[in-house]
Parts: C-alpha cells; sequence; structure tokens
C-alpha cells in the first residue's frame, strides 16, 4: 500500500510561501534602486546588475508561485502529486538564467568597444554594498528554509541571489578600481565576470532541476538508508525491485519484500505497515509501496523463470 510520510505540513508551507515572499520583495526593491544608479552613471556593469537582479525577481515570483502550487495534495488528475512543478519551475528559472547572461556578455562587449567615460562611481559602489549586504541575509535565510522544507525551487532562488552577493561585490570593487584610476574600462570587464558567473549559476540550476523531471533515483545514501530499514528487520527475508525517485520535496519509494510463507494475510499485512512506518521515519516527506510475497514461493517462481528471462536484481549498497 501507498502512504504518505507526515510530510512537511502546513507550518513548512507557510515557511516557504513567506520566504518566497521576502525574496520576491528585495528583488523589486534592488531592481529599481541598482537600475536608476545604473542609468543614472552610465555604469554597464551596474545595468547588468539591475538585468541579473530583474531575473533573480522573475525567479522569485515564479518561485512563490511554485512553492504554493507544489504542495497541494493529490487528486484525480495528479495521484502522485505535484512536487514536480517545483523542478518545472527550476528549468524555467534556469533558461531565464542563461538568457540573462548571454545579454549581459554582450553589453559588456559593447561597452569595451563603444567605452565612455564614466561618471558618479562612488553612487555605484553604495548600491553594490546596500545589494550584497541585503542579498547575503536573504539568502541564508533561503537556504535555510529550502533545507528544512526540501524545497528545490526556494534552493534555486538562493542560489540565485549567492550569485547576486558575488557579482554585486565585483561590480563595488569594479567601480571602486574606476574610481581610482580613472579607467572606464573595469567598469565592462566585471561585466563580463557577472555575465560568466550568471551563465554558471544557470547550469547548475538546470542540472538540479532537470534529474527529477526524468525520474532519476534518491541519492545513493538515502537508498541506503531504506536497504538499512529491511535489512535490520529480520521479519523481512529478502527483497528485490525497489525503485526509487523524486518529485519537488516528495520522495517515492516501492519495492518487493518476501516474508514467511506460514504468516497470514493479516500478518503479512501488518509486516508491511511497520515496514513502511520505519521508513517513513528514516526520511522525510516519503511515499511508499511495498509489495509482500511468500518467500519461498517467490524464490521457486524465480528458480523457474530465470533461465527464461533476465532478472531485475536489486541494486547492492
Amino acid at each position: 500500500m501507498a502512504v504518505e510520510s507526515p510530510g512537511s505540513g502546513e507550518k513548512a508551507r507557510k515557511a516557504k510561501s513567506s520566504a518566497a515572499r521576502l525574496s520576491v520583495a528585495s528583488n523589486a526593491l534592488l531592481v529599481a534602486l541598482k537600475l536608476t544608479v545604473g542609468i543614472a552613471i552610465g555604469s554597464v556593469a551596474v545595468i547588468s546588475e539591475a538585468i541579473h537582479s530583474a531575473i533573480d525577481l522573475l525567479a522569485a515570483l515564479i518561485a512563490f508561485f511554485a512553492v504554493n502550487a507544489a504542495d497541494a495534495p493529490p487528486d484525480a488528475d495528479h495521484p502522485y502529486g505535484h512536487g514536480k512543478i517545483e523542478s518545472l519551475s527550476g528549468s524555467v528559472e534556469a533558461l531565464l538564467i542563461f538568457g540573462a547572461g548571454i545579454f549581459i556578455l554582450y553589453e559588456a562587449i559593447q561597452g569595451i568597444v563603444h567605452g565612455k567615460p564614466l561618471e558618479g562611481a562612488g553612487w555605484g559602489v553604495i548600491v553594490m554594498g546596500v545589494s550584497a549586504v541585503v542579498n547575503y541575509g536573504i539568502t541564508r535565510h533561503l537556504f535555510r528554509v529550502a533545507k528544512e522544507t526540501d524545497s528545490l525551487a526556494l534552493e534555486a532562488d538562493a542560489h540565485h541571489l549567492s550569485t547576486d552577493v558575488s557579482t554585486s561585490a565585483g561590480v563595488l570593487v569594479g567601480l571602486g578600481l574606476v574610481a581610482l584610476t580613472r579607467q572606464p574600462i573595469f567598469d565592462p570587464l566585471v561585466a563580463i565576470v557577472v555575465g560568466l558567473f550568471v551563465l554558471r549559476t544557470a547550469f547548475q540550476i538546470s542540472r538540479s532541476a532537470v534529474m527529477p523531471l526524468v525520474d532519476v533515483a534518491l541519492p545513493r545514501e538515502e537508498q541506503q538508508i531504506i536497504v538499512q530499514v529491511m535489512q535490520t528487520d529480520p521479519r523481512v527475508k529478502g527483497w528485490h525491485k525497489l525503485r526509487t525517485r523524486k518529485a519537488g520535496s516528495q520522495r517515492h519509494v516501492d519495492v518487493h519484500i518476501q516474508l514467511a510463507d506460514e504468516l497470514t494475510f493479516q500478518e503479512a499485512h501488518d509486516v508491511t505497515e511497520e515496514v513502511e512506518d520505519a521508513m517513513r521515519a528514516s526520511l522525510p516527506n516519503v511515499w511508499v509501496t511495498i509489495h509482500a510475497e511468500p518467500f519461498d514461493a517467490e524464490r521457486i517462481h524465480q528458480e523457474q523463470t530465470e533461465s527464461k528471462q533476465p532478472q531485475s536484481e536489486p541494486r547492492e549498497f
């Protein structure tokens, strides 16, 4: 039977939603601040950072809607829940960031080719400093909530902002060099570094988002936990056909276990329930489906069919 673990609950849903709203608000403020200063002083690096933050704002909005939609309970059309919405949102965010990175690199190259004097670099230094400090605080909060609630969408959003902290610091250094040396070339050079950071982040997020969409198995250490639950229960005489996957913060596990042939149907059911409970206690947000089989009868069946077709053996850990 398939039963859901206690899951994240209403408290976790509220925490994710609150964190996503905070990210949206902070990004909106920083976009306006960076764009205003960037245009005023004519800095391609600051304008690039404004574009970067605008993408972060869009990503934060996507994350906000994704974490709420992904936590919707299963329904007739989605019996396995809506967890993969978080992976889809992460994929969309990654595509947006790729586009932003390419645009930033293009603008930076244009700045090198058609360079112009930069006035008021000090204002750029101030706004980049504010941006780095604000985003550092928001990033730490998002990573903490993402870890507590196992939210891919919030984790992707946190990675966006962590990159923003680094690139803001880089732009700050670049503008400082412009102010000290009076050489405007540092401005587009820093913008190129920003663009490369953005592309690197996009690649990392796209990889994390795509894996659950193609039903990649749970990490090896999590599979080991599942195996240990079965191996440490003396009533479980064997197991095979273990399959695992993840959808958003929800883990899905199904496996066949072999029990003593003489057990009654009720006794086998009770053992299965207890093994499921042990798995749910060992991993968060896990849906477990266990099929119970008589040990001796299943062994004979496998021996009879082994020569006819290859069997899917359980993975060894």
